[in-house]
């Protein structure tokens, strides 16, 4: 659920960079948000590799 949201509002930000190029903090808020999804794909991975597998493939994440 975190993850989904995460990564709903990474592609939201992705998108308004490719417009607005010298927004500096918005590039600051973006690096944080995709090291905070990449640490809680870490964490389900460590858990449950297999709930992990099935979570980058229904979002469509590469790994």
């Amino acid at each position: 659920m975190q993850v989904a949201l995460l990564s709903e509002r990474i592609a939201n930000l992705t998108e308004h960079l490719k417009m607005h190029k010298k927004d500096v903090h918005s590039q600051m808020g973006l690096k944080k948000q995709v090291g905070q999804r990449r640490r809680l794909l870490d964490y389900l991975k460590a858990k449950d590799n297999n709930r992990y597998m099935a979570l980058i493939s229904a979002l469509g994440l590469r790994r």
